[in-house]
Formats: structure tokens, C-alpha cells, sequence
């Protein structure tokens, strides 16, 4: 949840108790001609040998649906024929095993809102990077904007590398235990 001001987020805090936590995120500039396409392209092929890129299909759907660290790169559609549909991700696999993505987190007309991440002993290996990269060129071909918005300093770093501009910092609220 995102407060409008203070005394709303005053009110999240009073409502929810014990199960808002106060956080900070990072929003990411809309700037749909800020791409360095050739850029990108070298980005994406920064790939360690051994690591392939590929666009998720229906059994790469199921391998992220199965693994806690990857769940959320398709978990807000509930088969693969909404995500096929509404969708748009790349992973990196290793053996035929996916080891990090970048997908829509959600979809609207026009664009996805971006969530990435990597199966920890995988990082620090430009892997999400790559991914991110293949995303986001995909994303102009059909015409989508990727659209960013980041949990953490690490986040905004990469955003940045990709040629997204930082905006400013907000306040939000996960909120959990339904």
C-alpha cells in the first residue's frame, strides 16, 4: 500500500497493527524513449558460457511457479494461458534450469511493471542484468513499456545501468497475514 500522506499512513499503521511494515522504495522515471537499444543488446549477450536466454514458455512458466525464489516472476497469473495472454518474461537457464528472470510482476494497457530476480547462489553474475536487457528489448518490439519501480538500492543500480533515470524515494507498506 502506498499512503497518500502521513495520516494515511497513519491510519495503514492503525488498521493493519502488526502486519503493515513501513518500507522505502524507489520510483524510476517513465521515459519511454530512453532506451539505448544497441546498449541493451550488449547487456543481454554478457551471458557466462553455459547460460542460455530464453523467453518463458509454458514449461519455463511451471519451473518458476515451482521454486519459491522465482514464483513471483508469474505468480500474478494464475495459468499459463492468462500469462500467455497478458504476460511477457526471460529467464536465464543453466543446465535447463531457470536461474534468474525478468517478467511482468502485472499488466496493463500499454506496459508490464517489471519484477526481477535470481536464485541466490547465482548472483552477482550479471545474470539479472541480462535478463532485464532481453525484457526490456522485447517489451519495444511489441510496443509495451517496461515500467520499473524498485524495493531497493541494488534495484535503482541496475535500473540505472539499463537507462532508466531515478526519480525519488516513497513510502509504502507490505502488508501480510490476511
Amino acid at each position: 500500500m502506498v499512503p497518500e500522506n502521513d495520516e494515511w499512513g497513519r491510519m495503514i499503521e492503525s488498521c493493519y497493527k502488526g502486519r503493515a511494515k513501513k518500507v522505502s522504495r524507489y520510483a524510476i522515471k517513465k521515459e519511454p524513449q530512453v532506451f539505448d537499444r544497441e546498449k541493451l543488446k550488449k547487456v543481454q549477450g554478457c551471458l557466462p558460457d553455459g547460460y542460455v536466454l530464453k523467453l518463458i514458455d509454458e514449461d519455463i512458466y511451471h519451473q518458476c511457479r515451482a521454486k519459491e525464489w522465482s514464483r513471483d516472476l508469474v505468480s500474478q497469473y494464475p495459468d499459463y494461458g492468462t500469462y500467455q495472454k497478458l504476460g511477457l518474461g526471460v529467464v536465464v537457464q543453466k543446465d535447463g534450469r531457470v536461474v534468474s528472470g525478468a517478467s511482468s510482476y502485472a499488466s496493463y494497457e500499454g506496459g508490464i511493471e517489471i519484477e526481477i530476480d535470481t536464485d541466490e547462489p547465482y548472483r552477482r553474475r550479471g545474470l539479472a542484468s541480462a535478463c532485464a536487457a532481453g525484457l526490456i528489448l522485447e517489451c519495444i518490439k511489441r510496443d509495451l513499456y517496461p515500467s520499473w519501480d524498485a524495493q531497493n538500492k541494488w534495484s535503482v543500480a541496475l535500473a540505472e545501468k539499463l537507462g532508466y533515470h531515478y526519480s525519488h524515494e516513497y513510502t509504502a507498506y507490505e502488508i501480510w497475514g490476511y
